[in-house]
């Protein structure tokens, strides 16, 4: 049944929650309850709006996408965040996954090489009063070293191989979350350091991501 007050928006969200993400394994409540919380069509243009919920990606600008609401889940569940990490995220594209993660008490660095979608991510963040991001221009592909260490990484983008630089700038007990493969066909990682020349790596399962361009990713 209807809330009182809802929109078609905010059943959409609440369908989301429970049929894409809840009924397939996402178990992090948490997660859960920042996705719900969250708007997701705030983050895109009037026009890709009514595809806010869709169970796919979304197209944005720039020929970037705005990732599935469940890889989006998974991958915020995979980075184990609690409030105060630092966690850096490379591939701002939209600002919503930025913002999942700052709603979970994290505060993000995200990195974006397309200045019109860093600009209109700070738009996003700033018209819902979302605190604790910093949406930078630039080559994210070989991390942020000036910032690290950071308590995770989470790279939204393909690519070729680990970029070498980006393990080394985690914390002890922290997780880098990146899909990598060819363009076309990725497997996601998630990649904890547990040492500090000790890293464990497991395998998520198969996704497809627009792919990361930059000096450690593809060539544009």
């Amino acid at each position: 049944m209807p809330e009182p007050g809802e929109t078609s928006f905010d059943r959409a969200r609440r369908a989301m929650v429970v049929d894409q993400l809840r009924e397939r394994g996402i178990g992090d409540e948490r997660v859960l309850a920042a996705m719900a919380g969250l708007p997701r069509e705030a983050f895109l243009e009037p026009g890709e709006r009514p595809f806010a919920y869709r169970d796919g990606a979304v197209a944005i600008a720039e020929g970037q996408t705005m990732s599935q609401p469940w890889v989006v889940a998974r991958m915020t569940e995979l980075l184990r965040v609690v409030p105060g990490d630092r966690v850096l995220e490379v591939g701002t594209g939209s600002g919503y996954q930025a913002a999942a993660l700052a709603t979970l008490g994290a505060r993000v660095r995200t990195i974006e090489r397309h200045a019109r979608l860093a600009d209109a991510a700070r738009g996003h963040l700033a018209a819902l009063g979302i605190e604790g991001v910093e949406v930078v221009i630039g080559d994210g592909s070989p991390g942020a070293p000036d910032g690290a260490p950071w308590d995770g990484i989470i790279v939204t983008a393909a690519a070729p191989i680990v970029p070498p630089s980006l393990p080394a700038q985690l914390a002890i007990g922290g997780r880098l979350v990146i899909p990598v493969g060819a363009r076309g066909s990725q497997e996601l990682l998630a990649i904890e350091r547990r040492g500090p020349e000790d890293w464990f790596t497991e395998s998520d399962g198969a996704v497809v991501f627009v792919p990361l361009i930059g000096a450690e990713g593809f060539d544009d």
